[in-house]
């Protein structure tokens, strides 16, 4: 059975990522990239559709006994947990080495006191669980194999099968390490290299510490900030640049629910506000990289601009369901693909300008193109701005004049004025002037409720929605503007669940089904955030500075945060780590920092 997602750790090379659970079982692999079949799906099912446990022996009837404590180590993403036992304790350290090669997890289990029996349990199952490999041994390695796929196991001690499961037992003592490696190779190309473990270890551990030492923040929040932004550098596909919003599919928003969704891919939205983070903290690669992946995914083709891509920028993200699969927790169905990628989003418009225009004035080197892009956007929107959308949230409901989408189309023209003022790029501002003029007159009159004092969802609606609260932040109103802060008030009022967290918008109640789904969802991480930054914009300093360090105790033991927080069962939903979790998170400690709101 799947651990809670919070008892998840997450190990990655920047380009797929492996999920282990607190009692030493890798639950989740996709090899060889991010949006690749899971040779380790029993995250989303059982033992039978997939894992690799190594931990203390323990009796069949017990149950794999949990870590007595984890790590990582330093500011990397190298996992460590120990196991003290009555015999002594033993140490695990997982970790996957940024790639030269044939992608590999690597285990080292270490004897540190005593003398410990432990185990491997190697089960391999292809595309999602649902194809039984091939395994046999060449010489004295073994080997998965199934369709075009292998996997290829290393080990310091012998392996035999039992039960279509590959398994190891041995002792440890203090100063023993025994390392074991897979290795991800085409089924139709020779065996990898051998891998060097120990090399790899001290490899991976340079690269992060070198990473780490870019970053240009170092206020009273950095531990959670290097957490979030090493999360962010683990999600980003190194080969493109592109970043993907989670290294899951189907996790649910609400356990049992069928609100689950493949994250495996690069959403402009989520990958621009990553973008904006780790310019403001000093990583300017990350950002050219990013920048470049944009140019090639949009492709000179503004006007079927896609929500989403996949991370080398494909447009093909066809959604299907997994049957075979009984979900987390029997949360059905499992989906990989998202069907969400053809959607109408006006605001991700917005969010992609923003993101060009924030490289454009940090010093990011002038690319010719990415204004030229920014240009033909502008012109997409002066004919499709007024029109309704499915909105930020994705609403597979009908179409409507969502505000937030409004106020972000104001960005993108605000945005590319800025440029043309600022001598970087032609184009015909006076008439995108009127334009900006004219949508932020409509939104005012459109999207506001005076009797309540705060703009609603969409407009002629009386639904609030989280994403409103970034109205202030994008410079839309100034933040002292009565209709801002009655919009704040109104969020506090009918949004927040009793441990003062944020939901996206109403779904329970006689708002059940108005985004066109079943079920309901936990708080919104990524809105909570927002109103943490909002408080400390109007002055509520000290409220913000509250909420924010209450968000950080959500965080697991790891500092990982999932995509919502179900307030009922206290416990993390949704696709995990989620980008758009730990952006908000390094936004809102930046804000508090220059504000001198915090404590300690």
């Amino acid at each position: 059975m799947a651990g809670r997602i919070e008892d998840y750790a997450l190990i990655g090379d920047m380009q797929t990522a492996a999920l282990v659970c607190r009692d030493g079982t890798i639950d989740w692999l996709c090899l060889p990239r991010f949006d690749s079949h899971a040779i380790f799906a029993g995250l989303l099912g059982t033992e039978e559709h997939g894992f690799w446990r190594i931990g203390p022996a323990h009796a069949a009837d017990a149950g794999p006994p949990a870590a007595t404590r984890r790590r990582y180590r330093g500011d990397s993403l190298i996992l460590e947990a120990e196991w003290d036992t009555p015999r002594g304790t033993v140490r695990v350290t997982d970790f996957m080495p940024p790639r030269d090669g044939a992608p590999q997890v690597i285990r080292i289990v270490e004897g540190v006191t005593g003398r410990v029996r432990m185990r491997s349990a190697l089960r391999m199952r292809f595309s999602y669980g649902r194809v039984v490999p091939w395994v046999h041994k060449v010489d004295t390695r073994t080997v998965a194999v199934a369709g075009p796929d292998s996997v290829w196991l290393d080990a310091d001690v012998d392996t035999y099968g039992k039960d279509l499961t590959t398994y190891s037992d041995f002792t440890v003592a203090p100063g023993d390490r025994i390392a074991f490696t897979i290795s991800w190779q085409p089924s139709h190309k020779e065996e990898p290299p051998l891998p060097e473990p120990e090399a790899s270890l001290e490899a991976t551990a340079e690269f992060w510490s070198d990473w780490v030492e870019q970053c240009t923040y170092h206020g009273p929040y950095r531990e959670p900030v290097i957490r979030s932004l090493i999360t962010l550098k683990a999600l980003t596909y190194a080969p493109t640049g592109g970043i993907v919003a989670a290294p899951t599919t189907s996790l649910p928003e609400e356990i049992g629910g069928v609100r689950n969704w493949d994250y495996r891919y690069t959403w402009l939205r989520d990958a621009a506000i990553t973008l904006s983070s780790l310019l403001r903290t000093g990583y300017r690669e990350e950002a050219r990289a990013w920048r470049e992946w944009l140019l090639r995914a949009v492709a000179g083709d503004p006007e079927n601009l896609q929500i989403m891509y996949g991370i080398a920028g494909e447009r093909e993200l066809g959604e299907a369901e997994l049957d075979w699969l009984p979900g987390y927790e029997n949360s059905t169905p499992v989906r990989v693909g998202n069907g969400a990628a053809h959607q109408l989003q006006l605001d991700v418009y917005g969010e992609v300008t923003e993101a060009l225009h924030l490289a454009h004035m940090t010093g990011l080197t002038r690319n010719d193109y990415a204004s030229l892009l920014q240009l033909k956007l502008i012109r997409y929107l002066e004919d499709h701005w007024d029109q309704p959308d499915e909105g930020i949230w994705e609403v597979r409901g009908p179409r409507r004049h969502f505000v937030h989408s409004k106020v972000m189309a104001w960005v993108a023209v605000d945005r590319t004025i800025k440029l043309i003022e600022m001598g970087d790029a032609d184009g015909p501002v006076e008439k995108w002037r009127e334009l900006r003029d004219e949508i932020h007159r409509t939104v005012c009159e459109k999207g506001y409720d005076p009797e309540r004092n705060t703009f609603t969802q969409s407009y002629g609606s009386k639904e609030l929605d989280a994403s409103l609260l970034l109205i202030p932040q994008m410079g839309f109103l100034p933040p002292d503007d009565k209709r801002v802060i009655g919009t704040i008030e109104a969020i506090q009022r009918e949004l927040s669940t009793e441990d003062g967290f944020v939901l996206r918008y109403p779904t329970a109640g006689e708002n059940a089904g108005l985004d066109g789904l079943e079920g309901d969802e936990g708080a919104f991480l990524a809105c909570s955030f927002w109103l943490a930054d909002d408080l400390a914009m109007i002055g509520r300093v000290d409220e913000a500075r509250k909420l924010f360090e209450k968000l950080l105790g959500l965080r697991n033991d790891l500092g990982l945060l999932a995509e919502e927080w179900d307030s009922r069962l206290q416990r993390q939903v949704g696709n995990f780590p989620q980008a758009f979790s730990h952006v908000p998170l390094i936004d809102t400690a930046l804000r508090l920092t220059a504000s001198g709101a915090y404590g300690g």
